[in-house]
């Protein structure tokens, strides 16, 4: 992927200096403006190419329809609720976050948690302050030989269980992603849901808020755990129902407006602290900085959340095939006119390009669509584009022993008609294969001024093209015909400059479009 134009950044939080300095030494203009509210900050965000946020600057669809210049939206730590994450991939912007600089810190905040509530010390503590000397009150039970559940196996989930394990804690977990046998080399046995509630003495989750999490723990999950099984959630309010713990430990909203909640005897409550160390703060600071500092300079992509097909975007040889791809979309774009299109099907021939079909699929839709979007579509949003037209697209790949180069092959559909064209990189530079079933003789090079005719062959066609296009005042400078002459085929001319009028054509061509790469 071409390396990502970021020269002015707005930071609109505290974030820790280093954050800062690094841009800036790299180059980037970065001005601070804390506290917006969210008509301030769509006022000023259209003049910034990047936004560094931490959780408190809500992030929505009208800040980022306002962002004309936006690319980036950084924030410094983990979770991203803060942000519209669909409206900012709609847009073509990255959003990234800092998947490790606060791990240390929430883990061990959940640990100091767990053994708080093993021990009550909080409650013993505010005791103490008011007075009192209750030992018989604050009876508590000790972690070792007990057994841990943890919810979500993650950066922050692996850490908690190694902490856990070295106080004689047996672990066990779910998650959906984490692979059993890579949780197994933490020490952690993976086991559904339904198997874990019941084996439960401590449960902690750190799982992301979504649709299939909110409410996670409930009157029925509580319902099959022991009886005074103790909770953890230093994740996200809500993942946890309030009113089955009081009925939870978790809240729904943040700062919590069930004050019944945090005011029970058997809770202890806290701001939301999972990130709040120095330490993890100016991780996260100096991470998300380090992070848009690479990608700026094409050295790679991390913690992108919505556009992990650029991940493998970045070097030399990935360039020419996103090349190639934008290129063949545009020429069956071309070739379709005006028609819309309704399915894509793209299709990766070779070892070489096994890796690669995410993201030269992207890129040929971006191609298909550049035209109807105003040049908008880019590899973040291409396919979200698609989706919302109503087209279909579909991705293959094919060992095919023929194609060594690796071949791309994009067939679509248009108003019932089909368009197909094929094309490789050789010898670093994109050129086209085939075009509607004519393979070309010498492969084309998809670049400059490029005609596509279809045509019937004949002795007269070569000096009869040239006359039509020098009385369209342009001049021909290649001529690339296909390998087969009978019935119609399509041909490709290199011309000086655009033709203004593809009517002219119509004495040598059935049918004509072109493009300029």
């Amino acid at each position: 992927m071409a390396p990502i134009l970021i020269k002015t950044i707005l930071i609109s939080e505290s974030v820790d200096p280093c954050c800062k300095k690094i841009l800036e030494d790299n180059g980037i203009q970065v001005t601070e403006k804390l506290n917006l509210t969210k008509e301030d900050l769509i006022s000023e965000i259209k003049d910034y190419d990047g936004l560094v946020v931490r959780s408190s600057t809500k992030v929505t669809a009208d800040v980022i329809n306002a962002a004309r210049n936006l690319k980036i939206i950084g924030r410094a730590g983990t979770g991203v609720d803060n942000v519209d994450v669909e409206a900012a991939t709609k847009n073509g912007v990255i959003v990234m976050n800092t998947p490790s600089g606060n791990t240390i810190s929430a883990a061990e905040l959940t640990c100091i948690l767990l053994t708080s509530l093993s021990r009550h010390v909080p409650q013993a503590a505010m005791s103490m302050k008011a007075g009192k000397w209750d030992r018989k009150k604050f009876m508590g039970t000790e972690l070792y030989g007990k057994t841990l559940g943890i919810v979500g196996l993650g950066r922050i989930g692996k850490e908690v269980a190694s902490r856990m394990q070295s106080f004689g804690m047996k672990t066990i977990g779910y998650d959906p992603i984490t692979p059993r046998e890579v949780s197994a080399s933490w020490g952690v046995e993976q086991m559904s849901l339904e198997e874990l509630w019941p084996q439960c003495d401590f449960i902690t989750v750190h799982t992301p808020l979504m649709p299939s999490t909110t409410g996670l723990l409930n009157d029925t999950s509580f319902a099959k755990c022991k009886t005074g099984v103790r909770v953890v959630n230093c994740a996200r309010g809500g993942i946890i129902d309030e009113d089955a713990l009081l009925r939870a430990l978790g809240v729904r909203t943040e700062p919590p407006k069930n004050r019944a909640l945090v005011d029970h005897a058997n809770v202890i409550s806290c701001p939301h602290l999972g990130a709040s160390t120095h330490e993890a703060q100016a991780r996260c600071g100096q991470d998300i900085a380090l992070q848009i500092v690479d990608m700026v300079k094409g050295k790679g992509l991390v913690g992108a959340v919505n556009a992990q097909v650029l991940a493998s975007t970045f070097c030399q040889e990935s360039h020419q095939w996103i090349r190639l791809g934008e290129a063949i979309g545009a020429v069956l774009r071309s070739c379709a006119t005006s028609k819309p299109c309704s399915q894509v099907q793209i299709t990766t021939q070779g070892d070489r390009l096994k890796t690669s079909t995410g993201y030269i699929t992207s890129a040929v839709m971006v191609g298909l669509l550049s035209q109807a979007t105003g040049g908008s579509a880019n590899l973040v949003n291409a396919l979200t584009l698609a989706k919302q037209s109503g087209i279909t697209v579909t991705q293959t790949h094919s060992q095919s022993e023929a194609s060594c180069h690796g071949v791309c092959e994009v067939e679509i559909s248009a108003d019932g008609a089909g368009y197909k064209a094929s094309g490789s990189v050789l010898g670093g530079v994109p050129v086209l294969l085939e075009l509607g079933g004519s393979i070309f003789r010498q492969p084309v090079s998809l670049a400059g001024n490029l005609l596509f005719l279809l045509v019937s062959p004949g002795p007269n066609l070569l000096s009869s093209m040239a006359g039509v296009l020098a009385a369209a005042g342009v001049e021909m400078q290649s001529f690339s015909a296909p390998t087969a002459n009978g019935g119609e085929v399509w041909c490709c001319v290199g011309v000086s400059a655009p033709v203004g009028d593809l009517g002219a054509l119509k004495p040598v061509a059935k049918q004509a479009s072109q493009i300029a790469i």
